[in-house]
């Protein structure tokens, strides 16, 4: 059985190894982790999911950004532990970090990933928003948590403010 928590101050070293574990080395040089620096990633929808003897499986990370004075949400990372791969934690997380951050009134959500994976959770590609350089704009995807959230937003994606 897998329990999906919000992601505590306790969990942080453990996330982070499993993240050093699914990603490349350098994975911090990425255009993302330069909007997430000195920003903390939003509590409650940032989770993690632990298997019954409370070992990690799975996390992922919600970021605020700015796309002009437009908040939105920064998706990513997300991971799974090579081990439970395949058995659909990362959906799991993905589908039910998205529906709190619509029931917490976030308006927008973005991330850089693979459009065929993403898109059966309705992700699809933004025209006029760009992530800093080197970002491929293919890459660039946008869902909407509320009706037409998307709708005449465009520019730079920039650091949280606030």
């Amino acid at each position: 059985m897998i329990e999906l928590t919000a992601e505590t101050a306790d969990d942080r070293w453990e996330v982070e190894a499993l993240y050093d574990l699914c990603f490349a080395p350098g994975r911090e040089a990425l255009s993302s982790y330069r909007l997430r620096d000195g920003v903390p990633p939003v509590p409650g929808l940032s989770q993690v999911a632990r298997d019954s003897d409370g070992i990690l499986a799975a996390a992922i990370r919600f970021w605020p950004v700015l796309i002009g004075d437009a908040p939105a949400l920064l998706l990513g990372p997300v991971a799974v532990h090579p081990t439970r791969q395949g058995e659909g934690l990362g959906g799991s997380l993905i589908r039910d970090s998205l529906a709190k951050g619509e029931e917490t009134g976030w308006a927008r959500v973005m991330l850089v990933g693979d459009a065929p994976y993403y898109q059966r959770f309705g992700f699809t590609k933004l025209s006029g928003v760009e992530m800093p350089p080197p970002t491929n704009p293919e890459r660039v995807l946008g869902l909407a948590l509320q009706d037409g959230a998307w709708e005449g937003i465009q520019g730079q994606v920039a650091r949280w403010q606030g």
